[in-house]
């Protein structure tokens, strides 16, 4: 899902670097010296776990885990993937310079919604309740994707094999295997590490 140099429009570009430097600025307010392990730890699991290829054709998804991120960190998410993103950047040619902002947002969007949606949703079962945010938080991201490629340019959306139907549809068998995976860590969390989602 990381979006290259030279797709987005200079004013996407701007806008989504603002964003995510504001979500950035918004989860150092007040941070801990607890809080720098679990930053540490999510980012080097989104940075090695994201390098993973799926293919799905005619396209490749890999692993997410922003609802699971999300739900550890809440609003310092974003201090976790901006320096995994641009690692991978700068070491893999994974995603891009000029989108790096746009890559950030496209998952700490979801995973601050992912850490609200797990304080307000009251299911007894961990895994069920990890497992619905896990694969709501990919639904949420290829829709903000969606809305960012059709900002940019509307023949993102164009046609019966755009860009955006072959995302979206690419993107469906990863909706279950983060459910179960963010489903399987939260209910694990929740017996041996519960002060890390309390």
């Amino acid at each position: 899902m990381h979006l290259a140099d030279g797709v987005l429009s200079p004013a996407m570009v701007a806008s989504t670097y603002a964003l995510s430097v504001a979500g950035m600025a918004y989860g150092a307010k007040n941070m801990e010296d607890d809080d720098v392990p679990k930053i540490a730890l999510s980012a080097g699991t989104f940075f090695a776990v994201s390098l993973i290829s799926i293919p799905v054709p005619p396209t490749s998804v890999h692993p997410l885990l922003c609802g699971l991120i999300g739900i550890i960190l809440g609003r310092k998410a974003a201090l976790a993937f901006f320096p995994a993103l641009l690692l991978q950047a700068l070491l893999f040619k994974h995603g891009g310079i000029s989108s790096l902002g746009a890559n950030t947002v496209l998952l700490f969007i979801p995973a601050l919604i992912s850490y609200i949606l797990y304080k307000k949703i009251s299911f007894s079962n961990s895994f069920v309740k990890g497992g619905i945010i896990g694969g709501l938080s990919v639904i949420m991201t290829v829709i903000i994707l969606i809305i960012i490629l059709a900002l940019t340019d509307a023949r993102f959306a164009a046609g019966d094999f755009s860009v955006v139907k072959i995302v979206a549809i690419g993107h469906l068998p990863l909706v279950l295997v983060e459910g179960i995976l963010t489903g399987a860590a939260v209910q694990f969390m929740e017996k041996a590490k519960p002060d890390w989602i309390a």
